[in-house]
Order: structure tokens, then C-alpha cells, then sequence
């Protein structure tokens, strides 16, 4: 798996052949990117194929964070920096004045913005020195995210320092010159690093620049050494916390995007009709309840309430309510919490049913869209119990 990864702009271009099936990240990042650029042709899995590319990816660099990326894809980069086929800024620095920065003492000290949820930086690799003869590196420290789980099955996204003595790669690479600039077609991707910096024996310590290719992107040489590099973990400290014990517990993630009020708000929306079969014959269905904060009503993101794997006859009771729903009702009112109904085995429809403000509902096929219906209280209490 590459230490930095492509991002791609022109999906079509970086697409996976094959159907899968999406996971509960997948839908997330597939939010984002429908969001983030404009309908695809048909079939209508294709932002579903990268996003499952992005997440293989991601897991190298961070783990799984809902730091979400449409980042204008990475939801939840943290610690890493976009580095694009721009032009050049000239460097205002040269590894000889800024060589000594100082004893290296940890990331703590010298990247304490990396400790921040959602931390993302753009543009600052253009300023870098580059690495000459003048600076002889012994280590290499990477200040980043990661996702760890905990002991009660919930996860922390945690700040990490690691380092790595095996570094005559890294640093061969690191001294090449750019390529020159090519003037045909490049492919357009966003290319994410760590935040590096090298240490030389007297601990002094610098972040050098990255030699470019003939796009303006990191030379590979620098991706492949990057990859192979062998590194250990010497620090960590707490972010946030990314997933709790009852998330975990249930199989539900943390947080979800309120799909219906994003479907309804689009143009055309979901068409009315009758629910259609909304769980797969033979496979368990996963009931995830999340509550919207007053702010994100409407088109925002809900938190997880509780959830659990239906069983046998509350899934007989709701099935049976979701099928009878009639024909929806002209509303304005936002719900404050909502339900997910999906299989565990994450195929098939997904239900999406409003627990309060106009109680609506929508199963969402593939094939076969979006379609509306209207719920009420008797399956708002089915569904909302723990």
C-alpha cells in the first residue's frame, strides 16, 4: 500500500473494474464525492468504487476516520499534506540556514497542530528547504493520525510520532533534482504525505522539500522509499474519540449523514410510491438510531444514539409497517433523530425513516432509487427503543 495516495479529480479515469458490495465507510465517502463533483453516467456505482479505493488507501495513512474526504476527498487526513501539480514556489530557504532547527525533541514540540481533529495542510511544501550535502539525516520522524481501537471495542484517533533509522533510501531520493516540467497532459490527482522531518546525529532536524516529477507530483523514487520504509511507533496522544463502545457494540458507525434530507432537498428528489421489499429475504438487519444536533438538522450529520441487530419478530413488526406506509404528506418540519435499517451483510436497500418532524421514509435500491413514503408515531417507537 503506498504511503501517500492519489486522489482522483477525473474519476472516471481511476475507477476499479469489478462490482462489491459498500460498507458503512463507503457510503460515507461516497457521499462526500457525489457532493463534491458533479452526477455520474450510469452504472451508479461508480463514486461507490472509488470510494471504496479511497478507504483501502486511507487505512494505510490513517486508519478509517470520518474525517470523512471529499476531500476535496479525505475526510480525516489528519497530519498529512496536499501537494498538487501546481507551479513551483521558489524555496526561501536552503537545508544550510535552517538546517539546525534546533535538538529534535518530539512532535509534541515541533508539529503540536497535527493533535487536531480534522487537521489539514495545503501549500506549505513549496516553502521547504531541500535537502543537500550540507545536511547528513541519521532519522526520519513522521508526525501523523492514526485510528486505534480500544479495549471496549470503541476507537480514538490519536496523534502518533514514528521514526525510522533505515533512511539511505528516503534520503537518495530526497536529493534528486526535479524533472522537467512535461507540457502534455497530466492526470489531475491530490498526493498526500506525512509531515516529515529528518534528524542528523547531533539531533538537529529539518523538513525537507520533495523533488517533483514532470506533473509537478512527488518523483516516485520519494513514494516508493516512503512505502518502504520500515518505522516505529514511539509516541502517542489522544484527539478524539471516532467511535464509541455502543457504536462498536452495535456494528454501527459513530456518525451518519442524514441521507433523507439530502435526497429530498435535491432536484428531482425521491419519487413517491410504495416501500418495496426493504429487507433482503434470509439475512439480519442492523438498526442504527442517531440524533441530529439543532445545527445539523435538515442537511447534517447525526451522531449515534443506540442500535442493535433486529430480531426476529421486532424485524417481522417493522417490516410489516414499512410495507404499509402511504403515500407522503406535504411537510416542512426537520426530524431530530432518524434510523437506519440496513443488511449486515451491507447489501441491499438502505431504509432511512425520520423518528420525529414529518416522519417520513425512504429506501434507497440499487437499482431503482430513491423512493419516499410517509411513517408515522407506531413506527417511530417501533424503531426508537433500545
Amino acid at each position: 500500500m503506498p504511503y501517500g495516495f492519489c486522489v482522483p479529480i477525473r474519476i472516471l479515469s481511476c475507477l476499479p473494474r469489478g462490482g462489491h458490495e459498500m460498507n458503512h465507510e463507503d457510503e460515507e465517502i461516497k457521499l462526500l464525492l457525489t457532493e463534491a463533483v458533479p452526477p455520474l453516467p450510469s452504472p451508479v456505482d461508480r463514486v461507490g468504487a472509488v470510494a471504496r479505493r479511497v478507504r483501502r488507501h486511507r487505512q494505510r495513512l490513517i486508519g478509517s476516520s470520518v474525517l470523512a474526504i471529499a476531500t476535496a476527498v479525505a475526510l480525516g487526513v489528519g497530519g498529512m499534506q496536499i501537494l498538487t501539480g501546481g507551479e513551483r514556489v521558489p524555496p526561501n530557504q536552503t537545508a544550510g540556514n535552517s538546517g539546525g532547527q534546533g535538538r529534535w525533541a518530539s512532535c509534541v514540540e515541533a508539529a503540536p497542530e497535527v493533535a487536531t481533529r480534522g487537521f489539514l495542510m495545503t501549500g506549505e511544501q513549496a516553502h521547504l528547504p531541500r535537502l543537500n550535502a550540507d545536511f547528513t539525516p541519521d532519522v526520519v520522524v513522521i508526525c501523523g493520525q492514526e485510528t486505534q481501537r480500544r479495549a471496549d471495542g470503541g476507537q480514538d484517533l490519536v496523534a502518533t510520532e514514528r521514526r525510522g533509522d533505515d533512511v539511505a533510501a528516503l534520503v537518495t531520493a530526497l536529493r534528486l533534482p526535479d524533472e522537467p516540467r512535461t507540457d502534455r497532459a497530466c492526470t489531475y490527482e491530490l498526493w498526500l504525505q506525512p509531515w516529515l522531518a529528518v534528524v542528523d546525529a547531533n539531533g538537529r532536524w529539518m523538513r525537507p522539500e520533495i523533488p517533483r516529477d514532470p506533473c509537478g507530483k512527488p518523483r516516485i523514487e520519494v513514494r516508493e522509499a516512503l512505502d518502504a520504509l520500515p518505522l516505529t511507533t514511539v509516541a502517542t496522544r489522544p484527539v478524539a474519540e471516532i467511535e464509541s463502545a455502543g457504536a462498536a457494540a452495535a456494528g454501527c458507525r459513530q456518525s451518519w449523514k442524514d441521507m433523507l434530507s439530502v435526497y429530498t432537498a435535491a432536484k428531482p428528489g425521491p419519487r413517491p410510491g410504495a416501500v418495496p421489499e426493504p429487507f433482503p429475504a434470509g439475512q439480519q438487519i442492523r438498526l442504527c438510531v442517531y440524533e441530529l444536533p439543532k445545527g445539523e438538522q435538515g442537511n447534517g450529520g447525526g451522531e449515534f444514539a443506540h442500535g442493535t441487530v433486529l430480531q426476529a419478530d421486532r424485524r417481522t413488526a417493522i417490516e410489516h409497517a414499512l410495507t404499509a406506509a402511504g403515500p407522503v404528506e406535504p411537510c416542512g418540519r426537520h426530524a431530530s433523530r432518524f434510523a437506519l435499517l440496513w443488511s449486515v451483510a451491507g447489501d441491499g436497500p438502505q431504509t432511512y425513516v425520520e423518528l420525529d418532524g414529518c416522519h417520513r421514509i425512504m429506501v434507497v435500491a440499487n437499482p431503482g432509487g430513491q423512493v419516499i413514503a410517509q411513517g408515522g408515531t407506531a413506527l417511530a417507537e417501533l424503531l426508537d427503543k433500545p
